[in-house]
């Protein structure tokens, strides 16, 4: 009888299960929401949109570094490299790197990983505490757009023997110094993959959107691709949304973007441009033209908050 009993309970948890699970999905809510009375500043040195031809422009050698996006918690930087050039073994100890190959090919070498290269449209992902490194390949520069956290350390391997520091200068007011640690490499998961290439994924399949791509504790990025005629007719009235907490920027990946904000016109930006906007500021973006076009969103908090205007 309580072997009965106890099947029929097991039962019924399991009937229940379904409609446990359909709670947790996000429920429709209003609310009141603090907004800045004046659009929000941008943090100084940081601009809206800044056009890759611009950035490019500015250097004249093929290996250069110029950051593009630093407001305090995330930072995305170009790195163009000539044919040859070689990014040695490293490794951050807390921090996730990855970066997009905007030009040229890219060998990686991941820990843990085979050997692969990253080309045009690709997407790596370096877990915190696995050692890497790069070469750029082929007979033009490599041209990759890289994003970690603020102030994000990098340390280099040595041998038990090693006595000569890293060639690399150490940052401004430090130097190196010998150290061990006890280092478990971090592991991929299903947001968190070594590598895709976005031209690749949508070659296999019609209906390939993107998804997410990294997520941790620290950030979070998702693939967002398509076409502009698969989407409702514009609405210049549209304003989109906007995040409570985290500002978003985003890499033109593919084909173009446009985009609205709040006290700004509206622009359209092509493959390889940085776009930012701050916390607070209402934001809409969508695919525009006759070409697939992809963008890159990069946010502060995983899973941030969308704030939505109420529909009338």
């Amino acid at each position: 009888m309580k072997v009965a009993i106890r099947c029929l309970a097991l039962a019924c948890a399991a009937l229940a299960a379904p409609a446990a699970a359909q709670d947790q999905r996000p429920a429709p809510t209003a609310a009141w929401a603090p907004k800045p009375v004046a659009t929000p500043p941008y943090p100084a040195g940081l601009m809206p949109w800044v056009k890759v031809a611009d950035i490019k422009a500015r250097h004249k050698e093929p290996n250069w570094r110029e950051r593009i996006v630093d407001d305090g918690r995330l930072t995305g930087e170009y790195e163009s490299a000539a044919p040859g050039t070689k990014v040695e073994k490293r490794f951050h100890p807390d921090t996730r790197e990855w970066f997009a190959v905007v030009e040229g090919q890219v060998r990686v070498e991941i820990e843990g990983q085979p050997p692969f290269t990253a080309t045009r449209g690709s997407l790596v992902d370096i877990p915190r505490q696995t050692i890497y490194s790069l070469q750029t390949i082929g007979d033009a520069p490599s041209l990759r757009f890289i994003v970690n956290v603020a102030r994000a350390k990098t340390l280099f391997p040595r041998d038990a023997a090693d006595t000569a520091p890293p060639a690399a200068a150490p940052p401004p007011g430090m130097a190196w110094v010998p150290v061990t640690l006890n280092r478990t490499p971090a592991q991929y998961d299903q947001f968190n993959q070594p590598h895709i290439n976005i031209h690749e994924a949508a070659a296999k399949s019609d209906r390939y959107s993107g998804g997410r791509f990294v997520r941790d504790d620290k950030s979070e990025m998702l693939i967002i691709y398509g076409y502009e005629k698969n989407l409702p007719p514009l609405d210049p009235a549209d304003k989109g949304h906007f995040h409570p907490e985290s500002a978003e920027f985003w890499l033109v990946f593919a084909g173009r973007i446009r985009y609205a904000f709040d006290g700004q016109q509206p622009f359209v930006a092509g493959e390889g441009d940085v776009v930012y906007v701050p916390a607070g500021t209402w934001h809409a973006t969508r695919f525009t033209g006759e070409e697939p076009a992809c963008r890159l969103s990069i946010t502060e908090y995983v899973g941030n908050t969308l704030l939505l205007e109420p529909r009338k």
